[in-house]
């Protein structure tokens, strides 16, 4: 769910604005999972714009305690969460970690870098929800090291209804600054993109793995 529509609305013109996301339906992009995609989404860029890293700390710490209160550590999904979910631990004077994809085959073979306790709870920090896989993959880390997740908090979810099934499932709640919905609203409104290209959009999003660009 998003938080609000103001949130939403404002979240989705900063992305646009720094082409954190790109929109390209007559030139697909191609995903690593092999989907051609009409959008990718790269929210990484939004760390070397000051104001705009800013505001997305800002109302991501502000959300934080308002939904959970305050956790214990915050914890970022290697690697794209690294770098915001560090700003917002600061934000909010926590320790944070951060979970790789897996555990490393060398040294001293850590999946969760950094120091937490057996118990404690954190938020995980994500930057953009896909299917939801790889997420969910940093909660499971985490509940192993029976370390208590309170939810996760994301930029930018692409509003598949695998992910929404995935969380469900793993009873863990998502929040998300914007989603593809207030995104496509926002490039309308703002003559990014047509309405024939919004329409192209659309129907990418309810069935994405067999679209096709025609």
């Amino acid at each position: 769910m998003i938080f609000n529509k103001d949130t939403a609305r404002k979240t989705a013109e900063v992305l646009l604005q720094v082409n954190a996301i790109k929109l390209s339906p007559k030139e697909p992009f191609t995903w690593a999972s092999g989907w051609k995609s009409p959008i990718y989404c790269d929210n990484r860029i939004v760390l070397s714009y000051p104001p705009i890293r800013n505001y997305i700390r800002e109302v991501m710490a502000k959300q934080i305690e308002k939904h959970y209160g305050k956790p214990d550590v915050i914890a970022g999904v290697a690697t794209g969460a690294i770098g915001i979910g560090i700003l917002v631990a600061e934000y909010l004077g926590l320790p944070f970690i951060y979970v790789r994809p897996d555990a490393k085959g060398h040294g001293r073979k850590n999946q969760i870098e950094g120091y937490i306790e057996n118990g404690q709870n954190v938020v995980v920090i994500e930057d953009l929800i896909s299917t939801g896989k790889s997420s969910l993959n940093a909660v499971k880390a985490l509940k192993d090291a029976n370390i208590k997740v309170k939810g996760m908090i994301a930029i930018f979810s692409y509003g598949f209804n695998v992910a929404l099934e995935n969380f469900k499932k793993e009873n863990i709640e998502l929040l998300t600054l914007s989603n593809y919905e207030n995104l496509l609203e926002q490039a309308l409104a703002t003559n990014y993109i047509s309405q024939k290209e919004l329409e192209i959009l659309a129907e990418w999003n309810t069935n994405p793995s067999e679209w096709t660009a025609e």
